[in-house]
């Protein structure tokens, strides 16, 4: 984050560039990354941000809003932190926005500039508009819209959160930095290294004034690295600080527990529902934490801020969110098996074409003991398998 801080310039204005779209790169790793769809019209995009969407074949009604960090875009940090495969298995459509070089040299948000981070304004209107667009496309239920993001992303999350509550069930910044504190180059490198301390109220404050809301207000998952040197991880206290204000929480939490080896705390609201959460992961430098592996609970690619911890902060997000309660296993295994199954057909259109041939002549060549082979269980089986795939 602090290199495009730095180096941070005037932005060109949206009409000098509108018109113009920079081809999206190849990657050169396949489907993991260009099975994302650009969208080109969603308002009027004073914050010229690019639009990227992911909806998954079994869909349900859900909305997860992802925000990369800087030096990544929307592909590379939805391959790495592994966001469409749990779309895959848990049904929700995936929203990406992408922040453009012309914008900010580092590829990061400007979470900092009022004039990105104000209702109504640059970025922020950007982000709400892809919402809305989302929203009225895909019918998502508007009960069930979440955000994340990631350094200059878990920053933007937060600013989202104060500045449109309205539109989000709930939240997560990983990495990130408390709503306001900063609205100046030098403020956001403070802030960054050296924290910037206010009191709960004037944290709270901070979010009442960015907009009319009055409640209720979003929940909030808050990851951070306990070894972070480029984001200090005290910013995540402040976080937690701001948002307890906010909801009106006993400052002690209800909860302290291990998941996955790593501490968890938990404030919680006079429902007992869980409202915040806190991860800090001891010894672990600037980035997402992953744990990557076949499990269900685990899903992502390591790579640069992307960091292979042995929890995964995404799938733990997903289910604090509540959004892994009501899946079906099967779903998210056919899921996995279409996917891969798409891979290789892209990867070699002839060895599939073999594969299909082949089990036609094992057919052919043996139909009756085919047949005898078919069981009951057999066909309840293809019955099940018809019925999913739908």
């Amino acid at each position: 984050m602090i290199p495009f801080l730095t180096q941070h310039r005037q932005r060109w204005k949206t009409g000098a560039y509108s018109w113009h779209r920079v081809p999206w790169p190849d990657s050169g790793r396949g489907l993991a990354f260009t099975h994302l769809i650009e969208v080109g019209e969603f308002g009027s995009n004073p914050g010229a941000l690019r639009m990227f969407k992911y909806v998954p074949a079994r869909r349900s009604s859900a909305l997860v809003v992802v925000l990369h960090g800087c030096a990544q875009t929307a592909a590379s940090y939805d391959f790495g932190a592994g966001w469409s495969t749990l779309a895959d298995r848990y049904g929700f459509v995936l929203l990406l926005p992408q922040q453009q070089i012309s914008n900010n040299p580092s590829n990061g948000f400007n979470w900092f500039l009022p004039g990105d981070t104000e209702r109504g304004k640059g970025e922020a209107r950007s982000i709400h508009d892809m919402i809305e667009t989302a929203i009225v496309e895909h019918g998502i239920d508007r009960r069930r819209v979440f955000i994340t993001g990631l350094s200059a992303g878990g920053a933007m999350a937060c600013v989202m959160l104060a500045t449109y509550p309205e539109l989000f069930a709930a939240g997560a910044a990983i990495a990130g930095l408390p709503f306001g504190t900063a609205t100046t180059l030098n403020e956001a490198l403070e802030s960054m290294v050296h924290v910037r301390a206010r009191s709960a109220r004037e944290w709270g404050d901070l979010v009442r004034a960015a907009s009319r809301h009055r409640g209720p207000w979003p929940r909030l998952s808050v990851w951070h690295g306990g070894a972070d040197a480029v984001v200090k991880r005290e910013n995540a206290d402040q976080i937690v600080k701001q948002w307890i204000d906010v909801h009106g929480l006993d400052h002690a939490p209800a909860l302290d527990e291990m998941v996955d080896g790593y501490p968890r705390r938990v404030w919680r609201n006079r429902m007992s529902a869980d409202v915040i959460e806190l991860y800090v992961i001891p010894g672990m430098a600037h980035g997402t934490p992953l744990a990557t592996g076949s499990d269900e609970k685990h899903c992502g690619v390591p790579g640069a801020f992307l960091l292979e911890v042995g929890i995964s902060s995404s799938y733990h997000i997903a289910r604090f969110w509540g959004l892994t309660k009501h899946s079906r296993k099967l779903d998210w295994i056919f899921a996995r098996w279409r996917r891969d199954s798409r891979a290789e057909a892209a990867a070699s259109p002839a060895v599939a074409r073999d594969a299909v041939l082949k089990a036609e002549l094992a057919k052919q060549s043996d139909p009756k003991g085919s047949s005898r082979r078919r069981s009951w269980v057999g066909a309840a089986v293809i019955r099940l398998v018809r019925s999913l795939r739908g």
